[in-house]
């Protein structure tokens, strides 16, 4: 049994908050906190009668003395920071100051410069092992669960990974004519930015949704898909050895894209302040405010998602591709926690990562990607947990 503090009480918060009480033996008690009360009590309350025990907290997790106040009242095994990027540093040095695990879906982002990379978290590893302490980085679905994917066909389907492409496709339809499935800002600021990929030792740079694919994807069909930078191609590039190339590719509709061009051309995706009526404001942050809210959109959003990874290597001197995904159903989401399955499949994965850590089958002391661990207790706990996985040896090919 272990008691976890619980950082955010937005959509991925409550899936996982949902799983974790689903696992009462694993967690016995829990704290969700965050800036808003009122959200942690109304998760609190949808599980009541659950024989994990929960309790609340405001907090603002851009203070390190007030994440460290709480975990010294709490006492939790396990901090799991599922709120905004931007907080992984004040939070992970809170769990420094206390000598408590860590552990998050996605890398630091300085809230002023579009830049996504894991420089600043690598940068704890040895703080994190002189503490004796383990942080485990990027445990959602990409990154998080594609990480686990590679790890798991580097162990048992090839000697040699030779490419990588992760395709993250959303077929859901929320019917609103503009709206993003996860926090506007970070998903807008992601898009906007230019694409990235490794090849040959090296990061090639492409301007933003500028290359383009159609894939035919099982149980959703074909659908266009754009490269994009995501943080998991640096760990990756990394941690699978001898791998020459890896691309990122995420779909998106005409209707989404077209949407967006007109919002980047009138400034709205700006994350430079502007002065309005005497007042210093961030136009992305306004946009964000007048957009649905992406915890709202479980009850309207209809269809699947489909995420995985297409592999390309050798095995026993024989080349041999690769497949393995998973299909997730927004309304079957929504009928179990009350989220659509962007959510879902974020929350589902930090509980499975937390899990493993009270556990003690994914702990030693430093800062580590999940890719550094054994994949195969994440990928069966992905079978029990709502995200079964398939695989196909005979997949097309992205060129």
């Amino acid at each position: 049994m272990g008691k976890a503090l619980i950082i955010g009480a937005g959509g991925v918060a409550s899936v996982a908050i949902h799983k974790c009480c689903q696992n009462p033996d694993v967690f016995e008690e829990i704290c969700i906190a965050s800036r808003t009360l009122e959200k942690c009590d109304a998760i609190k309350n949808k599980l009541a009668g659950s024989r994990t025990k929960i309790q609340t907290a405001q907090l603002d997790a851009d203070n390190t003395d007030m994440v460290i106040e709480l975990i010294k009242s709490f006492k939790p095994d396990i901090v799991m920071n599922l709120a905004l990027p931007y907080q992984d540093l004040t939070i992970m040095d809170a769990c420094l100051a206390t000598g408590v695990d860590y552990l998050d879906t996605a890398n630091y982002e300085p809230p002023d410069v579009p830049k996504f990379e894991y420089k600043w978290q690598w940068a704890y590893r040895e703080r994190f092992a002189q503490a004796g302490i383990t942080a485990l980085l990027g445990s959602g679905f990409d990154p998080g669960v594609t990480g686990i994917f590679c790890a798991y066909a580097q162990k048992h389907y090839f000697d040699e990974i030779h490419t990588i492409d992760i395709v993250d496709a959303n077929a859901g339809d929320h019917g609103y004519p503009f709206a993003t499935n996860f926090n506007p800002e970070i998903n807008i600021r992601e898009i906007t930015a230019n694409g990235r990929y490794f090849e040959n030792g090296a990061w090639v740079e492409t301007p933003p949704l500028s290359m383009k694919k159609e894939y035919d994807l099982p149980e959703i069909g074909p659908k266009n898909i754009y490269l994009m930078y995501h943080e998991e191609l640096e760990s990756l590039a990394i941690n699978i050895k001898g791998v020459e190339k890896i691309r990122f590719w995420m779909t998106f509709s005409d209707n989404y894209l077209n949407h967006l061009r007109v919002l980047e051309n009138v400034g709205m995706t700006s994350i430079e302040p502007i002065n309005f009526e005497g007042q210093q404001i961030i136009p992305l942050q306004f946009l964000k405010a007048v957009l649905p809210d992406p915890a709202s959109l479980g009850p309207r959003t209809k269809g699947k998602t489909n995420i995985g990874c297409i592999i390309q290597g050798t095995k026993d001197g024989k080349p041999r591709t690769y497949y393995v995904y998973n299909v997730c159903d927004h309304q079957e989401c929504y009928a179990e926690v009350g989220s659509q399955a962007i959510s879902y499949t974020t929350g589902v994965p930090a509980m499975i990562g937390a899990m493993l850590m009270l556990k003690g089958l994914w702990k030693k002391p430093g800062v580590y990607n999940v890719e550094e661990f054994d994949p195969d207790p994440f990928m069966d706990a992905l079978n029990k947990c709502g995200l079964p996985w398939q695989e196909s040896f005979s997949p097309t090919l992205l060129d």
